[in-house]
């Protein structure tokens, strides 16, 4: 009985494999090419079952010694029929949060400049997309009663989706867009610009990147 089951579970993972789509799988196994900076800790993480027919997620944290000084998800959707709302058949989801300074906090035009750090991360490495969207939140926390001895806390949070437009044989650049996700990752925790050629930055299989499923 247990031989037969084994058998019919490992015939279902094969007959579920070879209905991802070559595109998706593609666009997946780039992902694995970024190269990252060293303070950038990144992990595969389920992804959302009900936003496409296909999907792959990655969760990262920006650290410092013990301290996360940012965290974030990106979400990897595929639809093979394409999608209108899209404008492709890939599109890219995330949520990106920090703890600010209250003073910085407060600037009113903070998440205008925050929505300016994701749009130039893209174009900063030359890609093309479209149909960008999002939301830039602030939240600021008091604290009163048996907690007044805390310090007032506020945390920027970043949501937002992107088309990327597909090369060859219909894949995106997603190494590319991954990159320019953790270069916005690295800003908003407040890192210095890596600059050009640093031997600190090394591809994501080196770190915890993603695993075949």
């Amino acid at each position: 009985m247990d031989d037969a089951k084994e058998a019919r579970d490992d015939k279902e993972a094969v007959q579920g494999a070879d209905a991802t789509p070559l595109p998706f799988r593609t666009a997946v196994d780039a992902l694995g090419t970024a190269r990252l900076r060293p303070e950038i800790e990144i992990d595969p993480t389920k992804p959302p079952q009900r936003l496409a027919p296909f999907a792959y997620a990655l969760e990262a944290a920006v650290v410092d010694g013990d301290e996360d000084l940012a965290d974030g998800r990106l979400i990897l959707l595929h639809d093979p029929a394409g999608h209108e709302a899209w404008q492709g058949s890939f599109r890219l989801v995330t949520l990106v949060r920090a703890e600010l300074e209250p003073e910085i906090a407060a600037d009113p035009l903070f998440p205008d400049v925050c929505w300016s750090w994701l749009t130039g991360a893209l174009q900063a490495r030359g890609l093309s997309y479209g149909e960008p969207s999002g939301t830039v939140t602030r939240a600021s926390s008091h604290y009163f009663g048996g907690l007044s001895e805390r310090r007032p806390a506020s945390q920027i949070e970043i949501r937002a989706s992107w088309t990327p437009r597909e090369g060859l044989g219909g894949v995106p650049d997603t190494a590319s867009h991954l990159a320019a996700w953790c270069d916005l990752l690295s800003q908003i925790a407040g890192l210095p610009p890596a600059t050009p050629g640093d031997p600190s930055v090394v591809t994501l299989p080196q770190r915890r990147g993603p695993q075949a499923r």
